[in-house]
């Protein structure tokens, strides 16, 4: 059964260039404006991953102007972790660290367990394979978490 919407979520991972910004974005288009929804990693030292624009754009979420961003630099910027109902971490380490970091905010950390596609294949194809496997859990889990706004049967 779906839950309601949260007002706003966070979605991490570890550099917040694959599968975190794929989260974010694909959030976005699917259920629009109505949440607050942004993403970050526990390092920011890569820019967004190729694979992820490619694999996005696919179902028509553009990533091409992502900019990652660390959580300490989402502080900096203003973003404050208090102000999420929810954070969603996307790999252990950022699970680890929102977790470490929210101990004294009234909030939700959830944890989905998504493949890190980084690494994996030889050809292009194969990395498109890994990428579109990631991208589709993701969005699995929203599904069973708020309902398909597609309409779709799942």
């Amino acid at each position: 059964m779906a839950v309601p919407l949260p007002h706003s979520v966070l979605f991490c991972c570890d550099y917040n260039a694959v599968r975190s910004p794929m989260a974010e974005g694909i959030m976005k288009q699917l259920y629009g404006t109505g949440t607050y929804v942004q993403s970050a990693g526990v390092k920011s030292d890569l820019d967004i991953d190729g694979f992820s624009i490619a694999v996005c754009k696919e179902i028509g979420v553009e990533l091409a102007r992502h900019r990652a961003r660390s959580f300490d630099e989402m502080e900096q910027w203003g973003d404050d972790l208090g102000s999420f109902d929810m954070v969603v971490a996307l790999s252990p380490a950022s699970q680890r660290r929102a977790l470490e970091l929210t101990r004294v905010f009234h909030l939700d950390v959830l944890y989905w367990p998504i493949l890190d596609p980084t690494g994996l294949g030889e050809t292009r194809e194969a990395k498109m394979t890994s990428y579109r496997q990631s991208r589709d859990q993701i969005l699995a889990h929203m599904i069973e978490r708020w309902g398909d706004p597609r309409g779709e049967e799942t």
